[in-house]
């Protein structure tokens, strides 16, 4: 099977279930799990937005063009609490109001640690997986993205806003307590929070209080003792025995490697 790759996508079950899309088709991946899988890089990469030839790979998976135009890959997306929507700067403001202006959850999850993150709502808990969480709790409920940002900086000097993706990998978490840590934080941060609350009269963040934490489990017959990344730009066959799948990690008996990260790159994989 030859192809540009894509994020895997996945659904929740006990395990996480995985697709791999390659092109126009999709591998399932659950079922390859202590079978031999290779990856073999063309050395061509395609553009996720317009599908043309690219040179480089920015943002994982656009052109250059692409990448410099597009609002998805601004740098208001990775910090939402720097969105200039309100100041007409937006690079596409109905791409804005179409996907930064919808309910989005303000998270606490549990990857290689405690960590706060916010996403879509329609995102969860696809987001939670991507990112290899173990557990993971709603905290709130805002009515735009640049919302959430502001309160995720807020509670972030408190809390992780990043994942440590080796120790994700290596399984090196125990469980947490998260609702007894989100109530410690909205306790820490309430003044923050209701400073916050004042900015938006007309739709305050909305406290999921009832909200109950899930646990996630992933596809893997062994986590790595030690991890070794493969890099297709150094290197382009990845080859070994399917021991697992976490975020988006493929875990070989050999190496991982991160399919994201690889967004656009023709591969032909073979099982």
């Amino acid at each position: 099977m030859l192809g540009s790759l894509q994020k895997m996508t996945s659904a929740l079950a006990a395990p996480v279930q995985y697709r791999l899309p390659v092109g126009a088709q999709e591998i399932e991946l659950n079922p390859l799990l202590g079978k031999k899988l290779t990856l073999r890089y063309s050395g061509q990469i395609f553009c996720l937005h317009c599908a043309k030839k690219t040179n480089k790979s920015f943002n994982q998976g656009y052109c250059y063009p692409c990448f410099i135009k597009l609002a998805q890959c601004d740098m208001c997306i990775m910090k939402p609490e720097t969105c200039h929507y309100a100041a007409g700067t937006c690079r596409e403001p109905s791409w804005g109001e179409e996907f930064c202006f919808q309910p989005h959850i303000l998270y606490l999850a549990n990857s290689s640690g405690i960590k706060v993150g916010i996403t879509r709502q329609s995102q969860t808990p696809t987001r939670w997986i991507d990112q290899g969480a173990v557990q993971a709790l709603p905290i709130f409920k805002v009515a735009s993205r640049h919302l959430s940002g502001l309160i995720e900086v807020t509670l972030a000097k408190h809390v992780s806003d990043k994942t440590s993706w080796q120790q994700m990998l290596k399984n090196n978490t125990v469980p947490l307590d998260l609702p007894a840590i989100r109530d410690d934080l909205l306790t820490e941060c309430a003044e923050q929070l209701q400073t916050i609350n004042a900015q938006f009269p007309d739709s305050p963040p909305q406290l999921l209080s009832d909200a109950q934490p899930l646990t996630l489990d992933y596809p893997v017959l062994q986590y790595p003792c030690k991890v070794k990344s493969f890099n297709f730009d150094k290197e382009p066959l990845v080859s070994g025995i399917l021991v697992g799948i976490k975020g988006q990690y493929l875990i070989f008996d050999n190496g991982v490697i991160n399919i994201r990260k690889y967004s656009g790159y023709e591969v032909e994989v073979v099982v």
